[in-house]
């Protein structure tokens, strides 16, 4: 994977683009970067163009001038589309990432050709009553991440991942995470239930893990319903279902791409 900049903006990503087939988008959870899809860089690699990118105030997209704002991302993948001349992609989104991946499909519908969803929920049907307990365990957590990024990320790793490799990986790669980044977050319930929730022009795929929390998967099964969409529940999978189910979760993509 080449790693590249966007021209005016602090946008890290990186593509392979040796394949000359169809173009596969990922963007990652919170906290980690892109690379938290090597298994599926590696095994996706000469079957479909990959695109990875670093969400702003994560991995090396972190070069924020002000003004920069994490609503602009669906703005910076556009941009890097055009750079390249990508007309449409598949994208793959994790947990955080599946927002900013629905979003870009709200904006630029027809340059989506499907979109997997894993850990997130409907940006355009979000009841935020369902988090509110989650959201006391979040505050929890930030404060931890205030007092030190270590502490956060060894907290961190057990709510993210479910395998013990899984959550080392996820470890050394929240350990990275600066603390200035989290100001960035706080823009996200900007782009929340502002597009009316209309029949989907794409195929969508939605799924977690049996061990994420169960919040979260009421939200997949309920999702899911409501699209009349394609769901998976990994066995042996929290909530970054890619990283503790490696195999599993490429044959599932690979099978929905097809």
């Amino acid at each position: 994977m080449k790693e590249l900049y966007l021209d005016n903006s602090p946008i890290a990503y990186y593509i392979d683009d040796t394949a000359g087939k169809d173009w596969l988008v990922f963007v990652h959870a919170a906290f980690v970067d892109h690379r938290m899809f090597q298994k599926q860089f590696e095994y996706f690699a000469g079957k479909y163009n990959l695109l990875a990118i670093d969400i702003l105030g994560h991995g090396n997209s972190i070069k924020a001038k002000r003004g920069d704002s994490i609503e602009n991302m669906s703005n910076w993948i556009n941009q890097i589309f055009e750079k390249h001349h990508i007309p449409r992609a598949h994208f793959v989104g994790v947990s955080l990432g599946t927002v900013f991946i629905q979003d870009f499909a709200n904006k630029y519908l027809d340059k989506v050709i499907s979109l997997a969803c894993f850990g997130g929920y409907d940006i355009d049907n979000f009841d935020p009553k369902k988090q509110q307990g989650n959201s006391k365990e979040q505050m929890k957590m930030m404060l931890k991440a205030m007092f030190s990024i270590k502490w956060f990320a060894k907290a961190n790793k057990k709510i993210s991942a479910y395998t013990t490799e899984a959550q080392e990986e996820f470890y050394k790669l929240n350990l990275q995470f600066k603390k200035k980044s989290f100001i960035y977050l706080a823009k996200l319930k900007n782009l929340i239930n502002k597009f009316p929730n209309k029949q989907r022009q794409y195929k969508l795929l939605v799924g977690c893990g049996e061990h994420d929390l169960p919040m979260e998967i009421d939200i997949v099964n309920e999702w899911a319903e409501r699209e009349h969409c394609a769901k998976v529940i990994f066995q042996g999978a929290g909530h970054c279902v890619n990283m503790d189910t490696p195999k599993e979760f490429n044959a599932c993509l690979e099978k929905f791409l097809g």
